[in-house]
């Protein structure tokens, strides 16, 4: 099929080549809606022809429900740490110490991106290997998750490319998508990331690449290793890496004389606050790569670079008062009232004191002055206190021990720094955060705003998530700004989130540590509300990624006699609340692939190939896209590769036709 092949790879290339142009040069050359259009394409043609599909293919970027746990791999070359400098007399001991008898020489300034640091290997062109910097010796292979980094080619571009090309750099969260993360976090009753940083950490140690790929995730690289380059210049080596696609910082200059570097720095310490992610200070390296290796390195990193560091700016204003917000899951954030205060180019009014213990520590009292920092040049947090400037009869600050929306006396669970009230089903704050958390998108997907929500809950017609589906067109016409047009789709939109499938109507009932891949886990398990809500906590802790924290919240939340009856009443209303279930397949049934891994290839007659890995997870098993030693057998229908045939039959490993598979699980065969 030599038309089709070309075609895909013809889609390919050009599906690279907007990408590139997208996420690195940011000068797009067709909309978003023509882009999309070419994307389905190539899936519709990989899914035809499925023997075709590569790793490398930018169908392939979304990543899978799991990975394996991350191995540790050695770095050809060591990682190392570059010195801090935090001021200008040291820029200058560095450059003069430079200088002592290497002659002229020109320095590369670039910003210093505040991520996680990577090395990224391509071997003939293709994405080989990521590891992260660990300890410099050795990092964690973090592969799988680095393919869906939009940002980083999964080929390289042109010709002529070495066998093997090595970049590093750094791995960043840019602002707006760490907001929209936190927010989610916070929906979701689990505790906000500190910073960009610590956000692009932990997405890249998530075992489930489906989470990595839905966090955006960028990166930019400063550092290209290929053996044998006659190139000398960094700058030059970086120019090259971009030419063949790498994702490299325009952020840099050279600089031959102090003033330069001065000019630089004091350019970017007020540039950097408008770009959309956090930097942290300049990078000052010795251009030639000769000279670098004869100025050398200590134990802990090169003697020809360092960092400069800028200081956060701090200003210090008055507390007003405290507040405290009720969210969704009961958590009660305090929330400082400050004297408005420019700080990093914006007015700054409100800042988070995250929890009972943070107010402790910084030993608060009432109309304080305070000393605030934009954590990672964004988030306003309280750094101190001037106590200098203390009244003489100001009380402390003392965290509320009733819920401030509806009185409840507040719980600290055991391990956790955060309080938090327990009435879920009687705290208005509660329950609307609730019902905004039912109807979100990933959830029942209902078309409904949270000024709707609050006029719906002040009129008495919602109370609950079960409600929605008891509102009347003379409810909602009886708010205001509603016409029968904007009825009609409300109601609509209400009656079509009762199809939607179990995991988001279990993720939308809010129970507490459930998140949207939490929710995917378990509807793996337990095929129907009914049997999760009989599962017992040594039970629900015997699936992977269930902790005793999350398994006892299922069963406390199950054993509340007022959730009992909110999911009796959406049973009723026809709300999905089990999964699809094959003829042939009960509830009841015993899992035959338990603890196998199985390998789909080729086309199917019975059943398409998102229905074959539904079954093969509903009996026990676990698909997977490579072959391997550990793979149990492989579900070959017809037209399957046979560079895949070839190298399953030299491990020994098994060959099911689509009627053995069926025999096999005891499915009925409709031929």
């Amino acid at each position: 099929m030599p038309g089709v092949e070309e075609r895909i790879e013809q889609l390919r290339s050009e599906i690279e080549q907007h990408n590139y142009r997208y996420y690195v040069l940011s000068t797009p050359l067709i909309s978003d809606v023509e882009f999309d259009r070419l994307m389905q394409q190539l899936i519709d043609l990989e899914a035809q022809h499925p023997e075709l599909i590569t790793p490398t293919s930018p169908t392939q970027r979304v990543g899978s429900d799991r990975n394996p746990s991350f191995v540790s791999v050695r770095h050809s070359v060591p990682m190392l740490s570059l010195s801090n400098t935090y001021n200008y007399d040291e820029v200058r001991e560095f450059w003069h110490r430079l200088h002592s008898g290497n002659g002229s020489l020109t320095l590369d300034c670039e910003l210093k991106f505040d991520g996680l640091s990577i090395a990224v290997v391509y071997l003939n062109g293709e994405l080989s290997q990521a590891i992260t910097r660990g300890d410099g010796i050795e990092g964690d292979d973090v592969t799988n998750n680095i393919r869906t980094i939009r940002s980083i080619p999964l080929r390289l571009l042109g010709e002529n490319i070495p066998p093997r090309v090595e970049v590093r750099g750094e791995i960043l969260l840019p602002y707006d998508e760490f907001e929209r993360i936190n927010s989610q976090r916070l929906a979701e009753g689990k505790d906000p990331f500190a910073n960009p940083r610590n956000a692009a950490s932990g997405t890249l140690k998530q075992l489930d690449t489906s989470v990595v790929s839905e966090r955006r995730l960028d990166a930019f690289f400063y550092y290209l290793l290929v053996n044998g380059l006659d190139i000398d210049s960094h700058a030059e080596r970086l120019h090259l890496a971009k030419s063949w696609g790498i994702k490299v910082s325009d952020y840099s200059a050279q600089c031959s004389t102090l003033e330069d570097i001065y000019a630089f720095i004091d350019h970017w310490d007020t540039a950097r606050r408008s770009l959309p992610f956090a930097t942290d200070g300049i990078v000052l390296k010795v251009d030639s790569l000769a000279l670098q290796q004869t100025i050398g390195f200590t134990a802990k990193g090169p003697r020809w670079a360092i960092a400069y560091k800028y200081q956060p700016e701090r200003a210090s204003t008055q507390l007003i008062d405290v507040s405290y917000q009720v969210g969704r899951t009961g958590i009660i954030t305090p929330v400082a009232n400050l004297a408005p205060i420019l700080i990093s180019g914006t007015v700054v009014r409100r800042a988070t004191l995250h929890n009972a213990d943070f107010i402790l520590s910084l030993d608060l009292h009432q109309k304080d002055y305070v000393y605030v920092e934009k954590g990672g040049e964004i988030i306003p947090k309280i750094a101190g206190v001037d106590k200098s400037l203390r009244q003489s009869d100001a009380l402390p600050i003392v965290f509320p021990s009733t819920c401030p929306d509806c009185g409840t006396t507040l719980i600290k669970a055991e391990g956790e720094v955060g309080y938090f009230c327990p009435n879920k089903l009687g705290c208005p704050m509660q329950i609307k955060g609730s019902i905004e958390h039912y109807t979100q998108r990933k959830a029942a997907d209902i078309t409904i705003g949270p000024e709707t929500i609050d006029a719906l809950y002040s009129r008495g017609f919602v109370k609950s998530i079960c409600d929605l589906y008891r509102l009347t067109a003379d409810d909602i016409l009886s708010l205001d700004g509603f016409k029968e047009c904007a009825t009609g789709n409300l109601l609509g939109s209400i009656e079509q989130s009762k199809s939607r499938p179990f995991p988001a109507i279990l993720f939308g009932l809010g129970i507490r540590y459930v998140g949207e891949n939490v929710a995917k886990i378990l509807t793996r398990t337990f095929n129907s509300i009914e049997t999760l809500m009989e599962a017992s906590q040594e039970e629900l802790q015997t699936i992977d990624g269930i902790g005793e924290r999350i398994a006892e919240s299922i069963v406390s939340f199950f054993a509340d006699e007022r959730n009992q009856k909110i999911i009796a009443a959406l049973k009723e209303f026809g709300v999905t609340l089990s999964n699809p279930v094959e003829e042939g397949i009960s509830e009841a049934i015993s899992r035959p692939l338990e603890g196998k891994s199985i390998v789909i290839s080729g086309t199917f007659s019975q059943h398409t190939r998102d229905e074959y890995t539904q079954i093969i997870e509903q009996l026990g098993g676990k698909k997977v896209s490579s072959i391997s030693q550990k793979t149990s057998f492989i579900l070959a229908g017809e037209d399957m590769g046979p560079s895949k045939r070839e190298k399953a039959l030299s491990l020994g490993i098994p060959l099911l036709s689509e009627d053995e598979f069926l025999a096999l699980v005891d499915l009925p065969n409709t031929k």
